[in-house]
């Protein structure tokens, strides 16, 4: 076997101790997560990532547990790995919704959107299911380790959706050497198996990607919404833009078009009509948070990326073909292990993970 072959060989295999414990999380054949997406993430995409060797998850947002019920079923009918569904902690039927995935043998529950209720966390993990949640900062990273999480997604802003203000590579510093009871999956701006394998030596166990899969040829996106993504840079995935403190926006990242322009416009004029009596507080906040209202689902399934909310992370830049899921997630695993085949074997070092994957 020449070098290169050699090299290769290992490289495989240290990838495969790096991210052992994600895996046996999952229970998958790689550690990658397809991030939860609104009008995305249904059961097409997520069943071909999961067949790929990911782990797919349904989003189920805003979804009634009926309307889960079904979607679980349809994805299971499409592929018999593992597969999870990401549940919005502010749903005002998350218990119901926690019974759904439950009754319909889902192993994994992910909790979205805040802390995750300590009675709907129980719920899941007496009725036999993994729960995975999110961690903003190492306070609550730890705070959620000590309440009983399986395991934890870091995601910075480069991500797209809603976002924190904080960047991955700032919060893998922050998280990563400190825990280690639960594996930790890293989300955010991340396009290349060789930036995930950077994240796996400093500690993960994972990666989530959403971008990328958003793209993908099983999308059910709408042709002009993967248009708008093979067109764009890095640079044009932005945040919402806050005009006064008084009206909060939540932070979305997406591709500034039309729609984000009338955005700040309509902020002014509300603005104008509150400060000038026209509205109350309460109302020219509500006019704030209605100007989104279903203005993704415009974009996805209509396919109006102009007016629509085109969300996507900072990695949309390096969309540059509709490809296949397969294709995806193996090109992702390939330039993994090519990235530390070119590292070598760490001059005979092990990294932490290795050893809590031992």
């Amino acid at each position: 076997m020449s070098d290169t072959a050699q090299a290769q060989v290992a490289a495989a295999a240290r990838l495969e101790r790096l991210w052992a414990r994600g895996r046996a999380l999952l229970g998958t054949r790689y550690a990658i997560l397809g991030g939860a997406m609104s009008w995305v993430s249904e059961r097409h995409l997520v069943s071909a990532i999961s067949n790929a060797g990911g782990f797919g998850v349904i989003a189920c947002g805003a979804m009634t547990p009926d309307l889960l019920e079904r979607e679980i079923a349809a994805t299971q009918a499409l592929t018999t790995q593992p597969f999870g569904v990401n549940l919005i902690t502010m749903h005002p039927q998350l218990d119901a919704l926690v019974d759904v995935c439950l009754a319909a043998g889902v192993g994994h529950i992910v909790f979205a959107g805040g802390l995750p209720p300590g009675a709907a966390m129980r719920r899941a993990k007496d009725g036999g299911a993994k729960v995975i949640a999110f961690a903003p900062a190492l306070v609550l990273a730890k705070r959620l380790v000590r309440t009983g999480v399986d395991g934890l997604v870091i995601e910075g802003s480069e991500a797209g959706g809603h976002i924190g203000p904080v960047s991955l590579t700032v919060l893998a510093q922050e998280i990563l050497p400190h825990i280690s009871e639960v594996p930790v999956f890293v989300a955010g701006g991340l396009g290349r198996g060789d930036a995930v394998a950077g994240m796996l030596e400093m500690g993960a166990s994972g990666a989530q990607l959403g971008t990328l899969f958003a793209a993908a040829s099983e999308s059910i996106a709408h042709e002009n919404f993967k248009r708008a993504f093979l067109r764009a840079s890095a640079r044009d995935a932005l945040p919402s833009v806050q005009l006064d403190e008084r009206f909060p926006v939540i932070p979305v990242r997406g591709l500034v078009n039309a729609g984000t322009r009338r955005f700040l416009a309509h902020q002014a004029e509300t603005l104008q009509r509150f400060q000038s009596g026209e509205l109350t507080r309460d109302a020219a906040q509500l006019e704030i948070e209605q100007f989104w209202a279903g203005a993704l689902r415009r974009a996805v399934i209509d396919g109006d990326v102009e007016n629509g909310s085109v969300m996507a992370g900072q990695s949309v830049g390096m969309v540059s073909d509709v490809l296949p899921v397969a294709t995806i997630v193996s090109t992702l695993v390939e330039q993994a292990i090519a990235a530390l085949a070119r590292r070598g074997e760490g001059a005979g070092t092990d990294q932490r993970s290795e050893h809590s994957a031992a």
